[in-house]
């Protein structure tokens, strides 16, 4: 129980982690890697039953997929470009991570094929990981912060599943506050 306690607090240093793409974007206050890791499961929910895949294998993946960044931080781009060996680091920190833990090889196998898109998947929930990602943008770009353009851009250049595709294409025509004009329409309940 020590091994999974330990893990747990480890988890917990993932709402003090802020995406640091968004930093470079001019974001001031971006939303943690928890955060994005639970709406990513959420999307990953929904692609799963639209693709007819296992939601449960996607979901598990989706909620532990950044657990190594605990350990190395959460690094945007341009400094992975600087950092050889990334991927294996990743891979050498999962190993760690899940040694000695109840389904640790289960989750060490989702982490591999999440990362390598190895099979369906991980290839669902990489999707799901850049939808968030691409939503997220979308709520920045309407902020005004006009390069989380370029990350809505590239998510579509990188989506396999056709439900990932039509939703990104969805988010595209749509304000994020659109959510709410159904509301106006609702009687009151007075």
């Amino acid at each position: 129980m020590s091994n999974l306690v330990n893990r747990i607090f480890e988890a917990q240093h993932l709402k003090q982690i802020k995406h640091e793409w968004w930093r470079m974007a001019g974001v001031q206050f971006p939303d943690s890697v928890a955060e994005h890791a639970l709406i990513a499961a959420q999307i990953g929910r929904y692609l799963a039953v639209l693709e007819w895949a296992d939601p449960y294998r996607v979901v598990t993946t989706l909620v532990f997929h950044d657990l190594p960044e605990t350990r190395i931080g959460d690094l945007h781009r341009v400094a992975t470009r600087y950092i050889k060996g990334k991927d294996k680091a990743e891979e050498q920190i999962c190993l760690e991570q899940m040694t000695d833990m109840p389904w640790g090889e289960e989750l060490r196998a989702l982490f591999l094929a999440f990362e390598k898109r190895a099979d369906e998947v991980g290839i669902i929930a990489k999707d799901a990981d850049y939808l968030e990602q691409a939503f997220q943008a979308k709520i920045y770009l309407e902020q005004g912060y006009a390069t989380a353009q370029t990350w809505i851009t590239n998510v579509g250049n990188a989506l396999k599943t056709s439900s990932a595709k039509q939703l990104r294409s969805d988010l595209q025509a749509r304000k994020s506050t659109d959510r709410w004009q159904w509301l106006m329409h609702l009687p009151s309940e007075r």
